[in-house]
């Protein structure tokens, strides 16, 4: 039997709506290819059967975990706090604060956890990295998946795995310097409403540090329409390694992540509608969660460098 594809939005009436201007759960179902047919031979499905059917490859993770164990490790110096509430088993949606012009935050929370607890993490992004050449391959083969809705819950409830989505969306990354750790809103919360029909928590975590590796100190955004990219920054990390190398090098801040407690829904899953009002107020209040978080975070740290 063909392996099921990943529904098309307007297939299913009444699938939760995206939150369109948080750049969360608003791209379309993006579907892989199925398993080879038997006729393509044994040796063809063996080489096929890594990639599974959001694209992600375990050997490309392997190789990810091993290119980021040196940021992780002896550069960002990453230490958790609460790891423990992260569940070892079942689905769970993961939800942080976003920062910095090429954020590091997700590559990391995803090392951590893959690392420490041995499971797997689906990024939950925009979809428009999976439009970008070269950069969109390798992104679902690290484990970056579409953010829609139906993607969330086949990831959540059907295989019970761990998703990770930053509601503030696009708007995150873009903040200047002088705006870091203000938390934009979270939209209309579509990730409120995909944890409530997948019946699964939502895990907050507060991210310390990523606000300084890639500051941003202006934007240009004529050239952004020009190049039709969400934003096209110049940061403090151009002016210390130079307009090429300050691209992609990150300054070494000190990073911590401190995992809250999950935050359970008590509705019945699976529903075709939830209260807007409930849903709001839900993700105002983790968000608020979050903000307060990272304030406390903010007041104990000494050191940009050295926490």
């Amino acid at each position: 039997m063909p392996a099921r594809q990943p529904r098309h939005p307007n297939e299913r009436p009444g699938a939760p709506a995206g939150d369109p201007d948080a750049g969360s759960f608003r791209a379309p179902v993006v579907p892989f290819p199925s398993a080879a047919p038997a006729e393509r031979g044994a040796e063809d499905d063996s080489r096929r059967s890594d990639v599974d059917e959001w694209g992600r490859s375990e050997r490309v993770r392997r190789l990810a975990r091993a290119a980021g164990r040196f940021y992780y490790e002896r550069w960002f110096r990453v230490e958790w706090e609460h790891l423990e509430r992260i569940p070892r088993q079942g689905g769970a949606l993961l939800v942080a604060n976003h920062a910095g012009a090429i954020p590091p935050d997700a590559p990391m929370i995803m090392h951590g956890i893959e690392d420490q607890l041995g499971r797997p993490v689906y990024g939950l992004a925009d979809f428009w990295f999976r439009t970008v050449p070269v950069v969109g391959t390798i992104w679902s083969r690290a484990g970056g998946v579409p953010a829609h809705p139906d993607n969330a819950h086949r990831i959540l409830h059907e295989q019970g795995q761990l998703a990770l989505v930053f509601p503030e969306g696009i708007k995150g990354p873009q903040k200047h310097v002088s705006e870091r750790y203000r938390l934009r809103r979270f939209g209309r919360g579509g990730f409120v409403e995909t944890a409530m029909r997948a019946g699964v928590p939502v895990v907050p975590i507060a991210s310390l540090g990523a606000e300084e590796a890639m500051p941003i100190l202006y934007k240009v955004p004529a050239v952004n329409r020009l190049l039709k990219v969400p934003y096209l920054p110049v940061t403090a990390n151009h002016l210390v390694f130079g307009p090429l190398l300050g691209t992609v090098a990150y300054l070494p801040a000190k990073f911590r992540f401190r995992v809250l407690e999950p935050v359970h829904f008590d509705v019945e899953p699976h529903q075709a509608h939830y209260p807007r009002g409930r849903i709001m107020d839900a993700a105002e209040e983790i968000r608020m969660r979050l903000q307060e978080e990272l304030f406390e975070m903010l007041s104990e740290r000494r050191s940009v460098w050295f926490g």
